[in-house]
């Protein structure tokens, strides 16, 4: 997360509005006080100098109205002594002007320069005419100076008028004092006021940066830091139940990671392949199974539409699976694999219906889609192999019913036919009852230890001497005895199936060879005949049910095209196996094994 710079921080900001509250509250009592104390000021020096003035009146007053003698001294004289009597430090001139606006005595130093002259000052004038008393004030020689003017009365009679100046730098020094005590007191306030913020700006940013960097921890899923609580006030309430947050939250990703674990194992263990994705149709989620049975990668397939990865472009479209939500059967075949899958639809939805995707549940039911063909086939196969000799039969019956019976050359040939037919029917459905008894999982065998060569060498015996055709049999067999638990009928069984096979497809002159080898505790037999042999792409078929490679022949031959089926049940019931092999023109080698008997062997030699 990016740092919070200095100047953008909540500490910064609070301690700089704080300081910006204080100088403002400041600055408004110090406008406020500073303007009423030189309000205050000025109208005290107004008063005094007022006082003062009234004062200089009445003793002016008393010098105009004494009476004079040849000895006494002049006016103006007087005046001037009273003037100089009233002088302070703060007033710099005053001037006493007759009715006629002639000045008659001044306190300045040089008092020749304007005693007997006449002034011109519309104030004085005013104030001899109509005793108006005015107060004004003035800039001379870069000083402020207040200047005073009042009539000089005597009973109810204006008698002369005094001007009076007074400096008044001394109050606006006062007050300028008091502005610098102020600006002083105020960088003191901001000072302690910026640490009494920055220290009230920790007590809240401290608790907050702490909560932010367990935030941090949470969000790289450390659940264990807890937030310090600084004090019960309303932050403290929020680190308390931040805490409290924490500690729900490390439960509820407990809980959730259980349930995932859970989740996953089930996944993990589950047979059948399931898929999940968002509500756009990408794939979120893909277990093991399904992806072995699309044959990809998790990390290729995330994300991908599942319309692509189930091929069904040209068929569906994900809002229609999300409409359907039917089960569909996806063949995923080709030419060196029978593959088909059955995916099962349901949609993720929330409490409120709203869809947040599907799962799909992939069942592979190849074996299944395999067993239904071959079961189609096996009935197929079974009403032909059985509606071929009936055809014939009735054929056959039908002309006899229609007269043939009296014919004594066309009856009896007519009815060995339907015999022979009859025959055939029953084979096949002794071999189908067999094959029914072998698929039976209640069938036992009847086992007893028998010498495997003996029981070979009699059966090569009796077809050896039943066969008509001029077949060479060669044998090689062991001398000695081999012992194996075996179900004696139905091997001999399988040797008469695969020996008349060999018998039935060998030309004749031809040559049948007879094996048996023993190798590692299992006893290897072959049948390997001269024939027409059988095509590679056949081979491994052979061992089906109903399968002919040359159907025509074999049921000229009267095969019933269950003898090698009925072989292969009963080898890989008795633990063995059975194979072919063979060369198109050459012949055909059929080999199957039993296990041996290592113990009873032992015993019995």
């Amino acid at each position: 997360m990016k740092k919070v710079r200095f100047f953008q921080s909540i500490h910064f900001k609070f301690v700089l509005i704080y300081v910006l509250l204080i100088l403002l509250a400041m600055q408004i009592m110090s406008v406020y006080f500073v303007r009423e104390l030189e309000k205050e000021l000025i109208n005290n020096f107004s008063t005094s100098v007022n006082e003062r003035v009234n004062l200089l009146s009445y003793s002016i007053d008393q010098e105009m109205q004494k009476k004079r003698d040849e000895n006494s001294p002049p006016l103006e004289s007087d005046i001037s002594d009273v003037l100089k009597d009233s002088l302070s430090k703060d007033i710099t001139e005053i001037r006493v002007i007759d009715p006629n606006r002639r000045i008659l005595g001044s306190s300045s130093d040089h008092p020749e320069y304007v005693v007997g002259k006449k002034t011109t000052d519309v104030s004085i004038k005013r104030a001899l005419l109509y005793g108006a008393t005015e107060e004004r004030t003035r800039v001379a020689k870069g000083m402020r100076v207040r200047e005073f003017i009042a009539p000089i009365k005597s009973q109810d009679e204006i008698v002369g008028a005094i001007y009076l100046t007074a400096n008044m730098e001394p109050v606006y020094a006062q007050i300028k004092e008091v502005n610098s005590i102020f600006t002083t007191g105020t960088m003191i306030a901001l000072v302690i006021t910026a640490l009494l913020g920055i220290f009230l700006a920790q007590t809240i940013t401290r608790p907050m940066s702490d909560m932010r960097r367990q935030a941090l921890e949470m969000a790289k899923g450390n659940f264990s830091r807890k937030a310090k609580v600084y004090g019960y006030d309303e932050i403290g309430q929020l680190a308390l139940t931040f805490n409290n947050l924490t500690r729900k939250l490390q439960e509820a990703q407990a809980t959730t990671e259980g349930e995932r674990r859970k989740l996953s194992s089930v996944l993990a263990h589950m047979t059948d392949g399931v898929i999940a994705t968002d509500r756009k149709g990408r794939v979120i989620l893909i277990n093991d199974p399904a992806s072995e049975m699309l044959d990809v990668s998790r990390e290729t397939v995330l994300s991908e539409p599942i319309i692509s990865l189930l091929n069904l472009e040209g068929t569906h479209t994900f809002e229609s699976l999300l409409e359907n939500q039917e089960s569909l059967i996806l063949d995923f075949s080709n030419k060196d694999k029978y593959f088909i899958l059955r995916a099962t639809i349901s949609s993720i939805q929330k409490d409120t219906g709203f869809v947040n995707g599907l799962i799909i549940v992939l069942h592979d039911i190849t074996e299944q889609e395999k067993i239904d063909q071959e079961r189609r086939e096996f009935v197929a196969n079974v009403s032909h192999e059985l509606r071929t000799p009936l055809t014939t039969m009735r054929s056959y019956l039908e002309a006899l019913a229609e007269g043939a019976w009296q014919d004594q050359d066309i009856a009896p040939r007519f009815l060995q036919v339907t015999q022979t037919e009859t025959e055939r029917m029953i084979r096949l459905v002794n071999d189908l009852l067999q094959l029914s008894k072998l698929d039976s999982k209640d069938y036992r065998f009847k086992t007893d230890i028998i010498d495997l060569v003996k029981l070979y060498n009699y059966t090569i015996d009796r077809f050896e001497m039943a066969k008509e055709q001029k077949i060479k049999f060669i044998r090689k067999l062991p001398k000695q005895s081999i012992y194996v638990s075996i179900d004696q009928d139905k091997i001999t069984q399988v040797l008469d199936n695969i020996i008349s096979n060999a018998i039935k497809y060998s030309p004749e002159g031809g040559t049948i060879t007879f094996s048996l080898k023993l190798k590692d505790e299992t006893v290897i037999l072959s049948v390997q005949d001269e024939g027409v042999g059988i095509p590679k792409k056949n081979i491994s078929k052979i061992f089906d049910r109903f399968y002919r490679v040359d159907k025509a022949r074999s049921r000229q031959l009267g095969g019933t095209g269950l003898g090698l089926a009925i072989a292969k049940e009963i080898v890989q019931a008795h633990g063995g196996r059975i194979w072919a092999k063979s060369k198109d023109g050459q012949g055909t080698i059929i080999f199957f094994t039993l296990p041996v008997e290592s113990e009873r062997e032992d015993e019995w030699e």
